[in-house]
C-alpha cells in the first residue's frame, strides 16, 4: 500500500504551516550564533511526525474535532524537544550530516552544538510550563530523562555483541518511542480524556515509536547516504548494534570478529553490511516493526471510529513503508 504523506496531513495542513512559522519564532535567541545554530536545525525540515500525531489525536479525542491553541503549542514543544535530542545525538555519534545538511557541531563546533541543544531543551521547558497543565508537564518532562537513559544504555552496550533484542527495544523506547508515546498521551490530557483513553494513545504511540526506530535502523543498513540524509552504516561505526545486526549474528557468527575489531575502517562496515544483506535479518527486523505497527493499530481500530483515525492508520503504514 503506497501512502501519500500529503494525504495523511490533509486534515491539519493549515496547522502544520503555522507550526513551521512558529518554530523559528520560538527558538529566537539574542546571540546570533545560537540563533543561527537553532535556525539551521529547523531549516533542514523533517516530516514533523510527532506534531502531526498530536494534532490528529487532538481532533480524534474532541467531540467538536477542534484543535486548541494548547494542542498547537504542545505540537511545537515536542518538535523542539525532538530537535534538541538530535543535536546531542549528532555530537555523540559525530555525524557529519543530518537531513542532508551539515550538522550543527560541524558547522560551528561541539561547544556551540551542546549549548544549542541545551538552549532548545530550556526553551521547550519554558513553553511547556506556560501550558499551565501540571499533568502534561510531568508526562513530557519524563521524556528528557528517558533520552539520557537511552544514550547511557547505548554507550554501555557499545560494540556489545551479546545485546539481546529485548535490550535493544528497551533502549529504542528511551531514545525514540518515549517522546512519541508521551506526546500522544499529552494530547489526550489536554482534551480532558479519561485515563483509559490516555493509556490507549500512550500505547499506540509507544508501539508506533518502536516500529519507527526499527525501520530507521534497517534503513541505516540498506539505504544510500544521499537517501538517508546522513552517512549510511553510522550505527555500525558507532558501535550501536541494532535489530538487523542482532538478527544477522544468529546466522553469520563471523560478524562477531568485525564487531570485536570495532569496524576499524570503512571496508569493515561495507563488509558487515554485505553479510547482513545475505541473511534473513532485514526481513526479521521488518517483521518485528510490522508486529509493533499491528499492535498500535489494534488499539485504535477496536475502540475509535472518528474519521481522523484514517490518518493515524495511514501514518502507521507510511512508517512501515519507508523501506522500498
Amino acid at each position: 500500500m503506497i501512502i501519500s504523506f500529503d494525504k495523511i496531513t490533509q486534515p491539519i495542513n493549515q496547522e502544520l504551516k503555522q507550526l513551521n512559522i512558529n518554530l523559528k519564532k520560538m527558538v529566537a535567541a539574542e546571540h546570533p550564533i545560537l540563533y543561527a545554530a537553532a535556525e539551521q536545525l529547523f531549516s533542514a525540515g523533517g516530516k514533523r511526525i510527532r506534531p502531526i500525531m498530536i494534532l490528529l489525536i487532538a481532533k480524534i479525542t474532541n467531540d467538536q474535532q477542534n484543535i486548541s491553541p494548547e494542542h498547537k503549542r504542545l505540537a511545537e514543544i515536542t518538535e523542539i524537544i525532538h530537535t534538541a535530542s538530535l543535536v546531542h545525538d549528532d555530537i555523540i555519534d559525530d555525524c557529519e550530516t543530518r537531513r542532508g545538511t551539515v550538522t550543527v557541531h560541524n558547522m560551528f563546533n561541539n561547544k556551540i552544538a551542546v549549548l544549542a541543544g541545551d538552549f532548545l531543551f530550556a526553551q521547550s521547558s519554558w513553553y511547556l510550563a506556560n501550558l499551565n497543565n501540571l499533568h502534561v508537564v510531568k508526562v513530557i518532562s519524563k521524556v528528557i530523562t528517558d533520552f539520557a537513559e537511552g544514550e547511557v544504555q547505548q554507550g554501555i552496550k557499545s560494540f556489545d555483541k551479546t545485546i539481546s533484542i529485548e535490550s535493544y527495544l528497551e533502549k529504542s523506547f528511551y531514545k525514540t518511542a518515549s517522546l512519541i508515546a508521551c506526546s500522544c498521551k499529552a494530547s489526550t490530557i489536554l482534551n480532558n480524556c479519561n485515563p483509559n483513553i490516555q493509556n490507549d494513545f500512550y500505547r499506540y504511540g509507544k508501539h508506533l515509536g518502536l516500529a519507527f526506530q526499527i525501520i530507521d535502523d534497517i534503513l541505516d543498513i540498506i539505504s544510500l547516504s544521499k537517501d538517508l540524509g546522513k552517512p549510511a552504516g553510522a550505527d555500525l561505526k558507532n558501535g550501536n548494534l541494532t535489530a538487523p545486526l542482532i538478527f544477522a549474528i544468529e546466522e553469520k557468527p563471523e560478524l562477531n570478529q568485525l564487531i570485536n575489531q570495532e569496524f576499524q575502517n570503512k571496508e569493515d562496515i561495507n563488509k558487515a553490511i554485505k553479510i547482513i544483506k545475505k541473511t534473513k535479518a532485514i526481513q526479521k527486523a521488518k517483521d518485528l516493526a510490522e508486529e509493533h505497527i499491528q499492535l498500535a493499530l489494534n488499539i485504535i481500530n477496536t475502540r475509535y471510529t472518528n474519521y481522523n483515525i484514517i490518518s493515524l492508520i495511514k501514518i502507521s503504514y507510511y512508517i512501515l513503508n519507508r523501506i522500498k
